[in-house]
């Protein structure tokens, strides 16, 4: 039995400013992460950056059963496009806790191989023969172990633009994690991507989008990094991104994959308030009504 859309939303750690990227700022504590997770009402989280769950299988298990939560899959920045190096070892060593933990989801990430997310290099001919020929040997690897492997285009990795992500849905196998932010600040209208190619799409990072801090982004007057820090992920509702068209679109194909709540957050500090779950809050509950009006 398909698994009601309401119960497959899920929580990403990114959200409460736990990321991976160095010197990215404050990190709260897995405890409270995930205590405010099952507080919101979510089914699942995400894996997060290593650290944030338990590297040993078993462990990782009882962590997420002690918090009530599934585990999705995670966020998994790989080196792609780069000769002799294999990116299929340290997906193996990652697909054994999915095992563990019944984690359904790898989320690839093609990275530059530089720090963080405000610059990219051009890829040339070889490196794209390389890079999607790693896809599909990814795709075939987690599909041996039950577990499917989507692209996720992001700002500053080797899959941005609307040119890149039609070159791999034209080239490849692999299916798509559509992350609604980085398509729209990368210059692709997410919903116009769920209506043509509902079929690829096999999950969601759901995220709003100031779009005129995004054009900053898109035009180079802002680093990627300094337009987070100045709130350029909205809770879903509040932002440019059209939740509803993206929701009916995936709806009329039969998705059934998550839908994960993913705002990058920088903190500097503690919160001294409620902090960032109040954002999840309010974007679990307007996906809610979304889901309930399609529905």
């Amino acid at each position: 039995m398909t698994t009601p859309p309401l119960n497959r939303i899920a929580g990403a750690p990114i959200s409460w400013g736990v990321c991976e990227v160095p010197g990215w700022g404050y990190q709260l504590t897995p405890e409270r992460v995930l205590k405010e997770m099952r507080e919101v009402g979510l089914a699942a989280t995400e894996m997060g950056p290593d650290g944030f769950l338990p590297a040993a299988p078993e462990a990782m298990a009882r962590v997420l059963a002690d918090h009530d939560l599934h585990a999705v899959g995670g966020f998994t920045p790989l080196l792609l496009h780069v000769p002799g190096h294999d990116p299929l070892p340290e997906a193996e060593q990652l697909l054994e806790s999915y095992a563990a933990s019944n984690a359904e989801v790898l989320v690839l990430s093609a990275i530059t191989g530089q720090d963080g997310y405000d610059s990219r290099p051009e890829l040339g001919a070889d490196g794209w023969r390389l890079l999607l020929s790693n896809l599909d040997r990814l795709t075939a690897l987690a599909a041996e172990r039950g577990v499917r492997a989507v692209l996720h285009p992001h700002v500053g990795t080797m899959i941005e633009n609307g040119d890149e992500v039609r070159r791999v849905l034209e080239d490849s196998a692999i299916s798509l994690c559509l992350d609604t932010g980085h398509l729209l600040i990368g210059g692709t209208d997410p919903a116009e991507l769920t209506r043509q190619a509902p079929e690829r799409i096999a999950h969601t990072h759901m995220k709003d989008v100031d779009a005129s801090l995004a054009a900053k982004v898109q035009s180079g007057r802002l680093t990627y990094t300094d337009a987070v820090r100045e709130g350029m992920y909205r809770p879903l509702g509040a932002g440019d991104v059209d939740v509803q068209a993206i929701v009916t679109h995936l709806s009329a194909r039969g998705y059934d994959g998550w839908y994960v709540l993913e705002q990058d957050t920088v903190l500097t500090a503690e919160p001294r308030a409620k902090g960032p779950v109040e954002d999840v809050w309010e974007s679990a509950e307007h996906l809610r009504a979304v889901l309930r009006d399609v529905a």
